[in-house]
């Protein structure tokens, strides 16, 4: 096991050099530990390392690298999100090395599907072990669903899939419900991630006004939880992390 010494106090390690413990973290250990990866902390490591706990403390997990880009363009200026001066902050990785510096999590990046890898991978299915896939028929085609009862190809669902979905969900869609559903289908495809309740109302709230992104306004439409049950609606991966917690 590796440590850490911060004058006389000593901090357990994981073996890929992050805290065993997130809440030994403070300001002293950052700064050790990006001594331990060759970095001296300047304000500008600062800002990104405090945005990325600012959104662990706020959502339970760290950030993608697409919505971690939108925090610092939105806070500091859209010079501080592109990716070469990040990558001049953090040359081994800013989701790897900066959440390490952090305290964080290792963030999942595997998440991070774009519109050109997804259109390139649309056709493959997904690999599932098939003892763990249901499948009900669906005009004349065997649409597989995991147990939780998302699609496990992605490119079968279009709006009609998506009323039978509904329906065996005891939902039945309406105008309301699409704007979400296809607000959650946008936010997949530019995010690579299909958000979790609070993240959901956040965007929805920048968009489409308070009324619309209201807890109680979404747990209406979707009584089981507007980020599981509008995912599986909508064709998507179920949400990672705390998805519905109300």
């Amino acid at each position: 096991m590796q440590v850490l010494k911060v004058d006389t106090v000593s901090f357990d390690l994981t073996t890929d050099g992050r805290l065993k413990r997130p809440d030994d973290w403070n300001e002293d250990v950052a700064i050790e530990l990006a001594h331990k990866e060759g970095l001296a902390l300047t304000d500008n490591h600062w800002e990104v390392i405090k945005e990325m706990r600012e959104y662990y403390q706020k959502y339970n997990r760290p950030p993608i690298r697409k919505l971690l880009k939108r925090s610092l363009a939105e806070k500091y200026g859209p010079d501080k999100a592109e990716d070469e001066y990040l990558q001049t902050l953090f040359p081994n990785e800013v989701l790897v090395q900066g959440t390490r510096i952090a305290g964080l999590p290792v963030p999942v990046m595997d998440a991070e599907l774009n519109r050109s890898s997804y259109a390139t991978t649309k056709n493959k299915k997904t690999s599932v072990k098939r003892e763990f896939a249901q499948a009900f028929d669906f005009e004349g085609k065997s649409i597989e669903i995991h147990p939780h009862g998302n699609l496990v190809n992605l490119d079968d669902w279009n709006e009609q899939l998506a009323e039978v979905l509904a329906e065996r969900e005891g939902i039945t869609l309406t105008s309301d419900h699409w704007e979400v559903i296809r607000f959650l289908r946008k936010f997949y495809f530019e995010f690579g991630i299909a958000p979790m309740v609070k993240l959901l109302m956040k965007h929805m709230r920048q968009q489409l006004g308070d009324e619309k992104s209201s807890r109680d306004f979404l747990y209406s439409l979707f009584p089981e939880g507007p980020a599981r049950q509008g995912s599986l609606i909508g064709g998507l991966p179920e949400p990672q992390g705390c998805i519905d917690a109300q």
